[in-house]
């Protein structure tokens, strides 16, 4: 309870810092766009700013690699991009409303601009490496404990290798044996990674400060690439009656000849599910953190109106971003758990054979 209480003293303090901090700056004439604020903190970066003081940024400058048609490859660091008001050996940011956004572009003659080949090492990115080597720093101590006495059944493990063995058997009992069968073992490492993974992630995004405070699952490359992994271990590890029924359903004839109809249905099927795995992980934590986003944005707009209206909508505001907070750490585990589920339920579907040996005995 204390330390409950002393995080909740700390957000607060921080929020009228920085609603304290808005108002002098309007003071000197310098406007806040509060949408520069949102979009700067939810999209990708090649500096991950973790705060200000007095007039220093203290940020993480990370290496910009790019290579142009033109004039071949450039490597430098971020810092030269904020040393020179975002541009660099002729390399401009895109425009904020266009599809590339906060990304670099080259300058051409003519002046129009292209996007060069870019393999930097972004915020995103940098977050990724941070939240895998928290998995593996978490879970490799009891990979390495049960390597060395998973032979000895009389070897005692230790609380550590319990606890995780405990968890690891929550995920494996309660979604992946019913959902998948007899079958599991196959799976299994997959979806335990997918649960870990995106709970980590999701848990890491809700700390204010490095190495947290990074949207990873509310990045569309992430839950693209993790639904386009379930997608694969669907299609590629289905049984022959699992295509039968897509290719050549149990509908009456005139429903799949002369014109296909159920099995274009059935194909598009395949795609779909995917699809609702992508978006409904990207939109929940999108819209998890910008309500909190714009809830404390709040403070900022009352500040503009005056310190009694920006005094009162600091405290509401601190109100409710505990709320979502509480919501938000609800949420981690929620979205990790449907995307878990729903990918444990789309691959026991495509194991048909097993379910109706088990309906046969």
């Amino acid at each position: 309870m204390r330390r409950s209480l002393d995080i909740i003293a700390m957000l607060f303090a921080g929020l009228i810092f920085c609603s304290s901090s808005l108002h002098a700056n309007e003071k000197e004439g310098e406007g806040v766009n509060v949408q520069h604020i949102i979009f700067e903190h939810m999209l990708d970066s090649y500096t991950w700013h973790i705060t200000k003081v007095g007039d220093k940024d203290i940020a993480v400058y990370l290496p910009v690699i790019l290579y142009s048609k033109t004039s071949g490859w450039h490597v430098f660091s971020s810092r030269r991009l904020h040393e020179n008001g975002g541009s660099y050996e002729g390399f401009y940011p895109a425009p904020e409303d266009s599809a590339h956004a906060y990304k670099l572009m080259e300058k051409m003659p003519d002046g129009s601009l292209v996007r060069p080949i870019d393999l930097s090492l972004t915020k995103m990115g940098l977050a990724l490496l941070i939240n895998g080597a928290i998995l593996l720093l978490l879970f490799l101590p009891a990979a390495r404990w049960y390597r060395r006495h998973g032979s000895d059944r009389n070897a005692t493990p230790t609380k550590y290798v319990s606890f995780v063995e405990s968890i690891v058997e929550m995920v494996e009992d309660g979604i992946i044996k019913p959902c998948i069968g007899e079958n599991y073992r196959k799976f299994s490492p997959y979806l335990l990674t997918a649960f870990f993974f995106i709970f980590t992630c999701n848990l890491m995004s809700l700390l204010p400060i490095f190495p947290g405070g990074v949207g990873v699952t509310a990045n569309m490359s992430i839950t693209l690439f993790l639904a386009l992994c379930t997608f694969l271990m669907v299609n590629i590890f289905g049984s022959k009656e699992y295509w039968k029924e897509i290719l050549w359903p149990d509908v009456p004839t005139w429903l799949k000849a002369p014109v296909p109809l159920m099995p274009m249905i059935e194909l598009l099927g395949i795609f779909t599910k995917p699809i609702a795995l992508m978006i409904r992980l990207f939109a929940n934590m999108l819209g998890g953190h910008m309500a909190m986003l714009v809830l404390t944005t709040l403070i900022f707009i009352g500040f503009s109106a005056g310190m009694v209206m920006g005094s009162s909508m600091t405290f509401l505001s601190v109100l409710f971003n505990i709320f979502m907070y509480g919501l938000e750490l609800l949420v981690a585990y929620i979205q990790a758990y449907v995307f878990t589920l729903l990918s444990a339920v789309f691959i026991g579907s495509a194991q048909i054979h097993h379910h109706k040996a088990k309906e046969e005995k």
